[in-house]
């Protein structure tokens, strides 16, 4: 798995109106490999087939409950699991998290919370995996990037060093190549908080930086982008 995105997620639900939103939203956000499943015997058919990387776990099944069956399967691999459910009780929530799952949220829901969410547990649950995976290098123009030496080599064969901050902020978004990383995932991923508005002129400013030392004309990026209102993506390879 070299990004999150290419983790296999295996969708539980009885409510094949629910499955195919979550699929479409899962695959507008960048998610190649989405399975579903209606009940507990197709979940455990699909479980046997390929072992995902995450379950979202709907608990109100037509042959049997969401509980029983993250405890069958998780007897047979430790898979990181979300309990997607429309039981709001703290008790079944308690309940489900004491069982072992990353995390429970309620129906209704806001799609980018979902999809905040899931990243978040992929990106703690693989983290030594996709740090082996990542791009160690990145070719940016005529520029190159050494992330492991925190050093840009420009076209006329200087180099320039980044800041510790500027390296992981363009790792985060390495890591994410091609995809929009929200600025409450940038935040969280350097400085260890998700709470944007408390970060937002220092990220702008070493946002500025970074752009000084990787694009031909940082008023008018063509590698690093802001996405207005949501956050920043790393321009794909082939996209220049």
């Amino acid at each position: 798995m070299r990004t999150v995105y290419d983790a296999d997620l295996l969708l539980v639900d009885d409510n094949p109106d629910l499955l195919r939103l979550l699929s479409d939203q899962l695959s507008g956000a960048g998610y190649r490999h989405i399975r579903t499943a209606a009940n507990c015997a197709a979940a455990q058919t699909a479980f046997a087939c390929k072992t995902p990387e995450l379950m979202i776990l709907d608990i109100n099944l037509p042959d049997g409950d969401g509980f029983s069956l993250f405890r069958f399967l998780r007897e047979k691999v430790d898979v990181p699991a979300l309990f997607l459910s429309a039981r709001d009780a703290d008790a079944d929530r308690l309940f489900g998290l004491g069982l072992g799952a990353d995390d429970y949220l309620t129906k209704p829901f806001l799609t980018q919370e979902l999809l905040l969410r899931i990243q978040r547990i992929l990106q703690r649950c693989y983290r030594g995996e996709l740090w082996r995976t990542a791009a160690k290098t990145l070719q940016l123009g005529q520029c190159t990037v050494y992330l492991a030496d925190a050093l840009v080599r420009l076209p006329d064969g200087t180099a320039q060093p980044l800041t510790a901050t500027e390296r992981a902020l363009l790792q985060k978004l390495a890591e994410n190549r091609g995809h929009i990383v929200t600025y409450d995932a940038v935040c969280e991923a350097v400085w260890g908080g998700a709470d944007y508005y408390g970060y937002e002129n220092s990220l702008n400013v070493h946002i500025r930086h970074l752009r000084e030392k990787l694009e031909p004309n940082p008023s008018k990026p063509q590698y690093l982008l802001t996405v207005r209102g949501i956050g920043y993506k790393l321009a794909e390879e082939n996209a220049q």
